[in-house]
């Protein structure tokens, strides 16, 4: 009876543990994409009251797109020597610092903390698919699938209330950009009380299985999954600058184009949460990563030759395959290697591109519409990316690993 008691006592604290690392990544994951997000409404007013010019106003949103690039490859090197669960909570502590000096220390620190904050999340992109594969070995999909769904809400959410928040109290732009702060101090707290726990003190990227290391950028499956997850960023950031420009050209108002950029976001929803589960019970993901690559494929084309209500469809396309494919990208880190330190080195080389590729989409979009006049030369970089997809989604999509 004894025995039993004390089993069914470490069972109950074990369950608790769990509840308390899920919970946590839930949180981390609430601060991974609203610090991007938030700002992008408020550059009209940024501008104004700092009397930046449009090109400095523009850096706002690249610069950290550009240091999640340069950053995220250099993240497992730095979690291999302090544990994964440390240096989540560094950068946590970090991002907490980069919010404040981004609000509050004039242009200097706009752009410093800006800098900052994408070091601080380029921490938790790479770091949380292999804690998440460390913690959860049988529940990958469906972890993946609530933290996919709480980024991408608390990022729609941000740049919903970014604007009106700058009339609270009349906080103007600077306590609204603050006000997300909140979030992450809330994730310190629960990551802090986590490493408390001696359960999970000994997490550590350089205690896995692997004997051997991978050079990932040698790698053929390890480009594939880079280059769909770059591919998918392009898009996704190409749209979410460019949509609304591209509404007004089939005669929307500002407004109307604004509520389509929101239907972009809310369309990704269902599939960010249920993709995850899926991938992880399927013999392979070839279909899904075929499902994305035709979701963006006839997005563009609705874009591009449609009119009237098979605009509506084209961005709800775009957004349920942009929750196909970021979800997938996050699920390939984890199905295609064989530990968390694997899955954490794929994690950051595929980010680095990724994001890369998401601060060139954009200004390389602009510049084609700039060169041709016309949206046929922009929407064939969407469309060429799309059919590209279907390529590295069909080799990251089979069941194999990288070895």
């Amino acid at each position: 009876m004894g025995e039993e008691t004390i089993k069914l006592t470490n069972k109950h604290k074990q369950q608790t543990v769990n509840w308390l690392i899920f919970i946590s990544v839930l949180l981390v994951a609430t601060n991974l994409r609203v610090p991007l997000t938030s700002v992008g409404p408020l550059i009209p007013t940024i501008r104004e009251d700092l009397l930046i010019n449009n090109t400095l106003a523009g850096f706002i949103t690249t610069i950290p797109l550009l240091a999640l690039a340069f950053i995220s490859p250099l993240v497992p090197k730095v979690a291999n020597r302090t544990g994964m669960g440390k240096a989540i909570l560094i950068s946590l502590i970090i991002l907490i610092a980069g919010f404040l000096i981004r609000s509050y220390t004039g242009v200097v620190g706009l752009f410093t903390g800006t800098i900052i904050i994408g070091v601080a999340i380029a921490f938790g992109n790479v770091l949380l698919p292999g804690f998440i594969k460390l913690n959860f070995p049988l529940r990958v999909g469906l972890v993946t699938g609530f933290y996919s769904i709480f980024m991408n809400t608390t990022g729609a959410i941000g740049s919903g209330l970014s604007v009106p928040l700058t009339t609270l109290g009349n906080i103007g732009w600077n306590g609204s950009l603050a006000f997300f702060v909140i979030l992450a101090i809330i994730a310190l707290i629960s990551w802090s009380v986590l490493m408390t726990r001696a359960e999970i003190k000994e997490i550590n990227i350089s205690s896995s299985q692997t004997k051997r290391k991978t050079n990932m950028w040698k790698s053929k499956l390890a480009w594939s999954i880079t280059l769909f997850m770059g591919l998918q960023s392009l898009v996704f950031y190409t749209l979410v600058t460019w949509l609304p420009d591209l509404l007004l050209h089939h005669d929307y108002s500002q407004s109307e184009a604004g509520w389509m950029l929101f239907l972009l976001q809310i369309s990704l929803f269902p599939t960010t949460f249920l993709v995850p589960i899926f991938a992880e019970r399927m013999k392979d993901q070839k279909a899904l990563s075929i499902l994305g690559a035709s979701l963006f494929l006839f997005g563009s084309l609705g874009l591009l030759f449609g009119s009237g209500f098979l605009i509506i469809l084209s961005v709800m396309s775009f957004g349920l395959g942009s929750g196909v494919t970021f979800s997938l990208s996050m699920m390939f880190f984890t199905l295609r290697t064989t530990d968390a330190q694997q899955a954490a080195e794929v994690s950051g080389m595929a980010q680095s591109i990724g994001y890369l590729l998401a601060a060139i989409g954009p200004v390389l979009f602009g510049a084609l519409y700039d060169l041709t006049g016309t949206w046929v030369g922009p929407m064939s970089l969407l469309i060429i990316s799309a059919l590209v997809l279907f390529v590295v989604g069909i080799q990251s999509g089979r069941k194999h690993v990288i070895e």
